[in-house]
């Protein structure tokens, strides 16, 4: 059954996956604690005015969607990773990126509320 909610979303993942959603999911919660955490295309999303972040489990990875803009100036520190256009793939089996993600979840709500940047996806 396709889950209705976040908690829906998160209480149907395989446990390697929850526990590393989960822990996504915290620390873009630390970051944008006045969001709103919907779901997007299926997918968790955190909104304030916008889609600020959304992220997705896979088989054997977790996909952070925190838009192209916002990853653009850590390009240097993402290349380590398989990045597509507006996400970055973290594979279960590696610990989380953690400071990366906080730096690249706070230059996307500054870009929403500073300068009203808006979700192209």
């Amino acid at each position: 059954m396709k889950p209705s909610t976040v908690e829906e979303y998160m209480n149907q993942l395989p446990e390697v996956a929850q526990a590393k959603a989960e822990e996504l999911r915290a620390i873009l919660k630390k970051i944008a604690p006045e969001a709103d955490e919907v779901l997007k295309w299926g997918k968790p999303a955190f909104e304030m005015k916008t889609i600020l972040f959304a992220y997705a489990a896979h088989k054997n990875h977790l996909t952070f969607l925190p838009t192209g803009p916002a990853m653009k100036p850590f390009e240097e520190e993402i290349a380590g990773y398989a990045v597509n256009k507006d996400s970055i793939r973290f594979q279960y089996a590696d610990p989380l990126p953690v400071i990366l993600i906080e730096k690249i979840a706070k230059f996307r709500v500054e870009d929403v509320l500073e300068r009203d940047a808006k979700w192209k996806y």
